[in-house]
């Protein structure tokens, strides 16, 4: 082994990227360092960004992330952007190997006429505005519509409806974006239906998650006792299915028999309907939707229209079918899945650069939970490590990266930079009893990070 530590840069900051550096890190002290690259002047990824800010409980992994970086070997460089502070041509010339983990930033769109009206959004967005991302707090959503439409049945779809229909005193315990905070205490919605193409066997979210939806104070869940009657698809899918499928139909069964007792919200969930098309003259006005029916095909259940259609009065749509990821700069990318082609994690580049890696959803697509992501990590520096090995490569012992972000004037964000924005966001959270009040503006960010 050379005297000199073999270097890895790792793009991204969120779950994937630090099970990966947690990975790394568990050779020999000395013997492997771990940079970890993000545009934000804040790590965490989605933790911080994404979940919904009444799950605090699901972001308390950040203490795990929080114990890798303090590990000896590693560093954080906020505020640095790949592809325009630092190239691809660049990593790879400082680094032994380049890991991108760097998730799914963008979405899926509906596909549908009318999808360019004002009042359709998408959720992904929404998400990030209400969770105080730096790049989407001038956004504007109609709030003052009566009627909203989530479109998916998927965590997120359901994250959004329940941030619609929230208490404003339950909002003010989290640590929602104050001015997101401002503008759902103030908002009009009084109806928002929850669309779903498939059946509820089919459904994405959780049995926690359909029973938080049971559980707003301010809202009478609806859902017809007719959604529930499984045709012979989804019960031949409900008998392979787990105990999950069969809490989740328990629970949507039990809420289908309550009757509605007069709350100001109402909040239906719809299933075995596709909207078709989106009117209004210059803003929605109205959702055109299609019944359908479910049959099974090449071991999938697969949704199909039929001819019962319908309509509903709606000012603010939200589609929320899927995350989709997007190609860095000069990296190699496969449009038709929106993520990097690799090998158990080795990037699949046309040049055959054994030297690239990824993680993460930009790596298997937008699936599963915080903790999927882990198993994911591994795998790839496990492939990382073994074609090291294979390869009887020895460190390049380059120079090190922060000469080049000094040579060109990067404000960049170390994580002792963090841990005072984290400080200072958890200390004005406490006179309002809130987990803390997220910085949103880039500005103040990087004033209170270099506040040393």
């Amino acid at each position: 082994m050379s005297e000199s530590p073999w270097k890895v840069a790792i793009v991204g900051s969120g779950p994937s990227a630090f099970y990966a550096a947690q990975e790394l890190l568990k050779q020999p002290e000395g013997v492997l360092m771990v940079d970890l690259f993000e545009r934000l002047p804040t790590p965490y990824g989605l933790v911080r960004g994404g979940v919904a800010p009444d799950h605090q409980k699901i972001k308390s992994v950040t203490k795990i992330f929080e114990r890798i970086a303090l590990k000896p070997g590693f560093r954080f460089f906020g505020n640095v952007e790949f592809g325009r502070d630092v190239t691809r041509a660049e990593l790879l010339e400082h680094y032994d190997a380049v890991l991108y983990a760097v998730g799914s930033s963008s979405d899926r769109r509906l596909g549908l006429p009318g999808e360019d009206l004002s009042g359709v959004q998408s959720a992904t967005e929404f998400v990030a505005w209400y969770n105080g991302h730096p790049d989407f707090r001038h956004l504007e959503f109609n709030l003052q519509a009566k009627a909203a439409v989530v479109v998916g049945v998927g965590n997120v779809a359901v994250d959004v409806a329940r941030i619609l229909s929230h208490t404003p005193e339950a909002l003010a315990k989290t640590d929602i974006a104050p001015y997101a905070l401002e503008a759902l205490t103030n908002s009009a919605i009084e109806d928002i239906y929850l669309i779903g193409r498939r059946g509820p066997v089919q459904a994405a979210f959780t049995p926690t998650e359909a029973r938080e939806l049971g559980e707003l104070p301010l809202v009478d869940t609806v859902v017809r006792p007719e959604d529930l009657e499984l045709d012979e698809a989804s019960q031949a899918e409900l008998a392979s299915s787990g105990r999950q499928t069969e809490q989740n139909l328990e629970i949507l069964r039990t809420l289908s028999t309550r009757s509605l007792t007069g709350k100001p919200k109402r909040l239906h969930l719809v299933f075995c309907a596709s909207p078709t098309e989106l009117l209004g003259q210059d803003s929605l006005e109205t959702v055109q939707l299609v019944r359908n029916r479910l049959e099974a095909a090449n071991g999938r259940t697969r949704a199909v229209a039929t001819e019962e259609a319908f309509e509903l009065s709606a000012q603010l749509l939200f589609r929320a079918v899927g995350y989709r990821g997007v190609p860095l700069p000069d990296v190699v990318f496969d449009e038709k899945t929106a993520t990097i082609p690799h090998e158990k994690g080795k990037v699949l580049n046309p040049e055959n650069n054994q030297r690239e890696y990824v993680a993460g959803w930009i790596k298997r697509g937008p699936s599963g939970v915080v903790g999927t992501n882990k198993p994911c990590a591994v795998e790839s520096v496990q492939t990382m490590l073994q074609t090291f090995q294979e390869q009887g490569w020895s460190p390049q012992g380059a120079p090190d990266i922060v000469a080049l972000l000094q040579q060109r004037n990067l404000a960049f964000v170390s994580f002792d930079d963090w841990k005072r924005i984290d400080a200072h966001e958890v200390e004005a959270g406490v006179p309002l009893g809130r987990p803390r009040v997220k910085l949103t503006d880039p500005e103040d960010l990087l004033r209170v990070a270099h506040a040393a």
